[in-house]
């Protein structure tokens, strides 16, 4: 039996895996780097071991110190949740050879399916269907697209799709490289693109005594960068038929490899139906959370359990209703879903109140590894949470998941909040129409500014007049009265510009800064005053009658750091001061860092001096286990290099400079 868990992890899965021993009695030991010291699942454990450093390189990819770790607080049990060394067998052999219980399949099976090309040849033995590999070095045009995988690893890293035979073999070293740095394995190969395809996944569950559970579907083809946002099970619109080839090769993979615990195996579905096995993940997947509510399990008390020796019971549960999750990403989805840092100030999703107890009712659940106050690094994955509803219906389910989503306060970086809402409401998915190039097609609509940012501004504005007002009210502004009592208050957000005052009547608010796509409830920018009645105004909660409708606005103030919430929207806005401040500016043609992160690598032969050509891509920078290229803005020569290959940079940090081909060519003539 278990008495004492290591969690071989962070964040949000060791929080998850920390509930469950809670549950069952078992004593939790949390392993952290330097930059987590202070994280929410440190705070939760019985116990905790620094590992230091900040870099997962330095930390929790070093499978020695983790197992120290383990024996030093007397753990007899490592869990390696997922990502990290989950899929190592080499660290599972070090858990094993260390006396502990390792709570995941045998290495062999991990080993058998580190790499995908040697998986591939074991599924084929098994008869699970396949994409026909294809050398690069030989590939045609009949070929393309073609899609370059890396061989270790996963999330999307080392991944590239190549539409053009010659840019095969810059994508090739580019996926390599990308791979090399991520895994420690560079090796890479080419399969078929399946254009429009969905990415479908069967959660197993097998035990030492032959049992292997194929617990239902889950539809994975919400993705951003290859990387999951939205995840559902069941997979909606597939055939019985196709449900159980799925099933019977899930199950097929496991046996293949002997496999014990939980694990994943990821099919392509091809528009015509046909499916193609991926890979399997040895270890818990992200998205587990979506299987657990619909065949009410815990799959970490299973793994606990099955890693104790148990055995499964010969029948599965059966599987009820729908659920959907929602990724909460601390990122930019319209800046090349770059990732966001700083302060999380609040993080709270609406709970059991919004979603009344009762059989058929939805319930919501929230699986974060965050709370309030704590702080997004640049060292690890941008994930803030996993926001989970299960309800009888698939529609049900995304209506409630949608609806928390827009109920929820997140005040702090920006997030894709508003991109998930969005999406959840698009009707490709609410009619279940849509594949892995989703976000690929409807980024630019689903990213459009959020309507009714100039209202938000105005909240804002009048609940820091109310806080700076003896008793913290405003008076509400009555009719269209104009004589001027006080002179203008200004405050400006963004474009947002709102100047407001006191007359005999209450008060008269004026905004400048049109919305994109208010044209439809008459605003047009500029005096707002006559189309907003000021209903009542105070330090958190501002109600306005907006062409003749009272709409409530809830305003938190953190610093010059305004969060507005309502029932249309959230709005993150910055306060800017009144008087514009001169500053460095960066000189014409300068690269800055778009976020902080970390210079992963250069482009080839890259030196002053170097001609570039206009959107070259000059720069490399990982930022939340993310690559995020920093282009050249103009062709023509590199004139300053800063960037260095290893070194951390700050946001608006110089990396490079470009020198405009025709300012060069003016400045050579200008010369004597």
């Amino acid at each position: 039996m278990i008495e004492s868990l290591l969690v071989a992890n962070r964040g949000e899965i060791a929080c998850r895996v920390f509930r469950t021993c809670r549950a069952r009695g078992i004593a939790t030991v949390a392993v952290h780097s330097d930059a987590d010291a202070g994280a929410l699942h440190v705070r939760e454990a019985d116990a905790a071991v620094r590992l230091p450093g900040a870099v997962p390189a330095d930390t929790y990819l070093r499978g020695d110190l983790i197992v120290k770790a383990a024996l030093a607080a007397g753990a007899d049990a490592v869990h390696p949740g997922y990502g990290f060394l989950s899929e190592n067998a080499e660290f599972a052999r070090a858990v094993l050879d260390a006396g502990l219980v390792w709570v995941g399949p045998p290495p062999g099976a991990i080993e058998a399916m580190a790499s995908k090309t040697r998986a591939k040849e074991l599924m084929a033995a098994a008869g699970v269907p396949l994409l026909a590999p294809v050398d690069p070095a030989t590939a045609t045009g009949a070929d393309l697209p073609l899609l370059l995988k890396a061989a270790a690893g996963g999330g999307g890293r080392g991944m590239r799709i190549v539409r053009e035979l010659a840019d095969v073999e810059e994508e090739l070293k580019a996926a390599s490289a990308e791979a090399a740095s991520a895994f420690g394995d560079g090796e890479v190969f080419a399969e078929p693109y399946v254009e429009r395809g969905r990415h479908v996944e069967v959660q197993i569950l097998a035990d030492a005594h032959g049992t292997v559970w194929a617990l239902g579907t889950r539809d994975c083809s919400l993705q951003r960068r290859h990387q999951k946002v939205i995840e559902e099970s069941p997979a909606p619109g597939l055939p019985d038929e196709l449900r159980a080839v799925l099933r019977e090769a899930a199950v097929a993979a496991a046996r293949a490899v002997g496999y014990r615990g939980a694990g994943t195996v990821e099919f392509l579905i091809s528009p015509q139906g046909r499916p193609y096995f991926l890979e399997m993940n040895t270890r818990l997947q992200v998205e587990h959370p979506v299987t657990e509510e619909v065949f009410g399990l815990d799959l970490v008390a299973l793994q606990l359990a099955v890693a104790e020796g148990a055995a499964l019971p010969a029948e599965l549960p059966a599987a009820r209703g729908h659920a959907v999750e929602a990724r909460l990403y601390a990122e930019d989805p319209a800046a090349g879903w770059a990732p966001q840092t700083g302060r999380l100030h609040a993080l709270d999703v609406p709970g059991p109140e919004l979603f009344p107890v009762a059989a058929a009712a939805p319930r919501l659940r929230v699986d974060t590894g965050y709370s309030d106050g704590d702080t997004i690094g640049v060292h690890y994955d941008a994930l803030l949470a996993k926001v989970i509803v299960w309800a009888p219906t698939r529609a049900e389910a995304l209506r409630a998941l949608r609806h928390a989503l827009r109920r929820a306060r997140v005040h702090g970086p920006g997030t894709n909040r508003e991109l998930l809402v969005r999406s959840l409401g698009h009707p490709d998915v609410t009619e279940g129409r849509f594949d892995t190039g989703f976000y690929e097609r409807h980024l630019d609509a689903l990213t459009t500014p959020v309507p009714g940012e100039r209202y938000a501004a105005v909240a804002a504005a009048l609940a820091d007049a109310a806080a700076r007002t003896t008793g913290g009210t405003l008076p509400a502004r009555l009719g269209g009265w104009r004589n001027v009592g006080a002179p203008a208050q200004r405050k400006t957000y963004g474009e947002h510009e709102v100047r407001y005052r006191a007359t005999r009547g209450g008060f008269v608010v004026e905004a400048d800064g049109a919305d994109e796509g208010d044209g439809a409830d008459g605003a047009d920018g500029g005096d707002i005053g006559d189309e907003v009645q000021v209903i009542a105004a105070g330090p958190h909660r501002v109600s306005l009658e907006i062409g003749g409708v009272v709409r409530h606005f809830e305003v938190r103030a953190y610093g010059d750091e305004v969060h507005v919430d309502s029932a249309t929207g959230a709005y993150r806005l910055i306060a800017r001061p009144r008087f514009s401040e001169t500053g460095h500016r960066a000189p014409p043609g300068s690269l800055l860092a778009p976020m902080p992160g970390t210079v992963v690598r250069l482009a080839p032969g890259l030196a002053e001096g170097t001609r570039v050509t206009a959107g070259q891509p000059l720069i490399w920078l990982e930022a939340m286990k993310m690559e995020h290229r920093v282009t050249a803005p103009a062709s023509g020569t590199l004139t300053a290099l800063h960037a260095v290959p290893g070194r951390q940079v700050e946001v608006g940090a110089l990396l490079a400079v470009v020198t405009d081909a025709d300012a060069q060519d003016v400045q050579e003539e200008s010369s004597p």
